[in-house]
C-alpha cells in the first residue's frame, strides 16, 4: 500500500490539569511542600506524530504514523483511536513506558507542558513497518529517534519523496547544527518565531532559513498569524479572534492543514488559509485532536470567515 503521507514523531497520554494558579510575571506559582485541590482532569491522546497523522486523515489523505509505545494499557489509547481515525500504526509497541504529558493550564489559556519522552526517543529505524508515501512528515524527535530521522531523511532523498519539518525549540537548541544539515533535503519548514530566530540567530529570518536549504519556509506567531516565503513572493495571512480554551496541538493542527493545503492544490495562498482554520477550530476545545477539520468543514470555515492572505515580492 502507498501513502499519500506519513508522520514520524511522537506519541503521548496528555493529562490536562486546570489547577487554577496563582501568576507573577509571566510564571505560575506553586507553593513548595503544599497539596493543591485540581478543579478538572481529562486526558486524551496527544504528541506531534500522532495529531499531525489524524489532521490529515480529517482532511482526505491516506495516513501513515511512525511512534513508538509501550506494552502498558495507555498504548491501547493512542492505537485504538488511530485505527478509529483511519491513521494505519507502522511503528512499533517496544519494551519502554508509552509518553506522557502533564499539561498546566494558565489564566490566559496558555499552558506549561511537563513531559515524559519515554518511547518517543527509541525508534530504530528496523521498527518502521513501511516508508512508501509521497510525502513524510516530522515532528520533533530526540536521541535515537532523531539519528533515525536523519536516515529516512536522506532515503526520501534517494527515492523522491517530499519531505515536510516541524522542529521544537528544544531540539533546535540540542541538535542545531543536525538540523540545519537535514534542511537542504526539506521541501517545507514550519516553525514559530522564536524557533526560527534561534535556528539563524541574526540576519532576516526567512532569507537565512531558506538559505540553509529549505524550499518553502513557514513562520507562525501566534495571535499574529503566519508569514510563507518562497525564495521570491512572501505571504501574510492573520487570525480573526475566537474564544480560546486550550493551546496545545494548535501548530501540529497548523501544519497538518498547511502541508495538506500544499499536497492537493499546491497553492500557498489555499494552504495558509488551511493551517489558520485547523488551528483557530482546535484551540476553542481542549485536547490536541478534538476539532481538527475533515476537508468539507474546513473549507466552509475558509469561505464563511474571509481568511484573507496578503501576497508581495520579496
Amino acid at each position: 500500500m502507498k501513502y499519500d503521507i506519513i508522520t514520524f514523531g511522537s506519541a503521548v497520554i496528555d493529562t490536562f490539569i486546570d489547577t487554577n494558579p496563582k501568576e507573577r510575571k509571566g510564571n505560575m506559582l506553586y507553593p513548595v511542600g503544599a497539596k493543591i485541590l485540581i478543579k478538572e482532569m481529562r486526558l486524551a491522546t496527544g504528541g506531534g506524530g500522532t495529531n499531525t497523522a489524524v489532521g490529515f486523515s480529517r482532511l482526505g489523505l491516506k495516513t501513515g504514523c511512525i511512534c513508538k509505545v509501550g506494552k502498558d494499557c495507555d498504548a491501547g489509547l493512542i492505537l485504538e483511536e488511530l485505527k478509529k481515525e483511519k491513521v494505519d500504526f507502522l511503528g512499533k509497541v517496544g519494551s519502554e513506558i508509552t509518553g506522557r504529558s502533564v499539561i498546566l493550564d494558565s489564566k490566559e489559556h496558555d499552558r506549561t507542558v511537563l513531559t515524559y519522552k519515554g518511547g518517543n526517543d527509541k525508534v530504530e529505524f528496523g521498527d518502521i513497518r513501511s516508508l512508501n508515501t509521497n510525502w513524510i512528515h516530522f515532528s520533533a524527535t530526540m536521541e535515537r529517534s532523531f539519528e533515525t530521522q536523519e536516515r529516512i531523511v536522506g532515503y526520501c532523498k534517494k527515492n523522491g519523496i517530499m519531505v515536510s519539518l516541524n522542529p521544537s525549540l528544544y531540539q533546535i537548541k540540542d541538535l542545531k547544527g543536525r538540523i540545519k544539515k537535514l534542511l537542504k533535503n526539506v521541501d517545507i519548514l514550519i516553525l514559530n518565531k522564536e524557533e526560527a530566530e534561534a535556528l539563524v540567530e541574526k540576519g532576516d529570518l526567512f532569507l537565512g532559513l531558506m538559505n540553509l536549504g529549505a524550499r518553502i519556509v513557514c513562520i507562525t506567531d501566534g495571535k499574529k498569524g503566519a508569514k510563507v516565503y518562497d525564495g521570491t513572493y512572501l505571504y501574510s495571512i492573520g487570525t480573526k479572534k475566537v474564544k480560546v480554551v486550550e493551546t496545545t496541538g494548535a501548530g501540529d493542527a497548523f501544519s497538518s492543514g498547511f502541508v495538506s493545503g500544499m499536497m492537493k492544490k499546491g497553492d500557498i495562498e489555499f494552504a495558509m488559509q488551511l493551517g489558520i482554520a485547523n488551528s483557530e477550530s482546535v484551540i476553542q476545545e481542549r485536547g490536541a485532536k478534538n476539532k481538527l477539520l475533515t476537508w468539507n468543514e474546513a473549507v466552509r470555515y475558509i469561505n464563511k470567515n474571509n481568511l484573507r492572505v496578503e501576497k508581495r515580492i520579496k
